[in-house]
């Protein structure tokens, strides 16, 4: 399911109300009903949506480790960096997989996410230049992505699986097919997700939300592959 943050592009711009949050077991989530993206930036979230394939580890989805029925949860942000439309995605994992001294135990909570570098917001003139994926020990960058990667010159494959040599949840290009759905949410959801602490006591990994005010900006930063291909 992909939700795009429309109503978040502005780096400080605070949160639509006074959310009180609230938890609910990870086996309860349910998405939201979908309307008809209007905006540019909506439309071109949803024209460069990623297919991901889970080779191993949980699905990004209610708790249920394969075949999630109600949908996964994937959630978007853009906006301009470098000239350049930067279009981050991110899946969210209520359970992580974490790999330590030959054992592998979980935990709660995992972000994965991927940017999409393209040359425009408009849907009908924009072209995929690069693409930046988050990884344990920082981000693997394709400038321009390799062609068996990509499906149609529109959609990213990716591939989810618990990556043993650094202990957990990671991304990769793949050639596989895997799955993408759209969704919508409400203010008080978008703004839940943005201030809720999901670091586990118990892990090691750092658990941030990607899109949240304060991170969106220092990913671009960060995952901004710094190349002649893209610094034109």
């Amino acid at each position: 399911q992909l939700t795009h943050f429309s109503a978040l592009q502005h780096q400080n711009e605070p949160p639509t109300c006074s959310a009180v949050i609230k938890t609910i077991d990870h086996d309860q989530v349910q998405t939201f009903s979908q309307p008809e993206p209007a905006s540019n930036s909506e439309k071109t979230a949803v024209k460069f949506k990623p297919l991901l394939h889970i080779s191993d580890g949980c699905h990004p989805a209610n708790g249920d480790c394969n075949y999630p029925d109600v949908g996964g949860q994937v959630y978007s942000r853009s906006n301009w960096y470098k000239d350049k439309w930067a279009i981050v995605y991110a899946w969210y994992f209520p359970k992580g997989a974490e790999f330590v001294l030959n054992h592998v135990k979980g935990h709660r909570h995992i972000w994965s996410h991927a940017i999409v570098w393209t040359d425009s917001p408009n849907p009908d003139a924009s072209a995929i230049l690069g693409v930046s994926l988050s990884i344990p020990t920082g981000y693997e960058k394709e400038v321009p992505p390799k062609a068996k990667y990509i499906e149609g010159e529109e959609t990213v494959k990716l591939d989810s699986y618990v990556d043993y040599w650094v202990g957990n949840q990671s991304l990769s290009f793949t050639r596989k097919w895997g799955k993408t759905k759209r969704e919508q949410l409400t203010d008080e959801a978008r703004d839940s997700l943005g201030m809720f602490d999901f670091q586990p006591e118990s892990s090691q990994v750092n658990v941030a939300m990607p899109l949240k005010n304060g991170v969106f900006l220092s990913n671009l930063r960060e995952t901004y592959p710094k190349t002649e291909g893209l610094d034109t």
